[in-house]
């Protein structure tokens, strides 16, 4: 199965079982997605707004409709994920590549039955590896890095998953309280779940966590700073999974 690669946002894109025209078309929509929300461009939208040089009433209509969703996820995770970082700068980066890998999701609808995105560990799938095995992606152990403690099996409607952590990266996560979680991997029907509560776990407490699971419509594994494992029935089951697997 053919494998195509870029870098954009910082990290690594690749996508499986899609041909070259639907593998560019994927990256343009991560390159526009860059050009209007990075903080790094100066000559993006948010960079603009940052330095004053724009409102954000008078930025474009996409911009104001990314901020109004994550708003929403902010108030819907009780202020664990927001757009706002310490300083005050409005920073869009923890919706933003999930909807540029929803956007691109639906481009290769059209282009394959089969097919893996993974942008920087966050995926999105459909069909089949091969048209035959669920698509499957490792969760690393965050104080191992070379031990896979969970297999998630992706099959509809639960297509997307998305860690977040500190192992790879360091402390990059607004934290809201005294850390509690260091690594967070969300299992959900969509991609922009997925990230978004990944990010408020890790960005949040226990009673965070509890709030984000009591509904049962995701799965969550999360690892505590003191070592411990916290995994929803779902979750559960992908540790088990890994173990199988480890001692066949």
């Amino acid at each position: 199965m053919s494998v195509a690669t870029f870098e954009t946002m910082g990290t690594v894109v690749s996508i499986r079982g899609a041909d070259a025209s639907a593998a560019a078309e994927v990256r343009r929509v991560f390159a526009g997605y860059d050009h209007r929300y990075s903080l790094y461009d100066p000559s993006s939208v948010l960079s603009r707004i940052a330095r004053g040089d724009v409102r954000l009433t008078d930025a474009p209509q996409e911009v104001r409709d990314t901020y109004a969703l994550a708003l929403e996820w902010r108030d819907r995770t009780g202020g664990a994920f927001t757009p706002h970082r310490p300083d005050g700068v409005l920073d869009l980066s923890g919706v933003v590549k999930a909807l540029a890998i929803r956007d691109a999701g639906t481009l290769l609808e059209a282009a394959s039955e089969d097919w893996m995105l993974n942008a920087g560990g966050d995926v999105l799938v459909r069909g089949r590896h091969r048209g035959v095995a669920p698509w499957s992606v490792g969760v690393v152990d965050p104080a191992r890095r070379d031990v896979v403690v969970g297999v998630v099996a992706l099959e509809s409607p639960r297509r997307a998953v998305a860690t977040s952590g500190t192992a790879e990266r360091g402390e990059h996560i607004w934290r809201r309280s005294t850390p509690t979680f260091v690594q967070a991997t969300v299992v959900a029907d969509d991609i922009v779940t997925a990230d978004v509560l990944a990010t408020a776990v890790v960005a949040g407490d226990a009673d965070d966590l509890r709030r984000i699971t009591a509904e049962g419509s995701v799965d969550v594994l999360a690892f505590g700073v003191d070592g411990a494992v916290w995994a929803t029935p779902g979750a559960e089951r992908m540790v088990r999974s890994s173990e199988a697997v480890t001692g066949s």
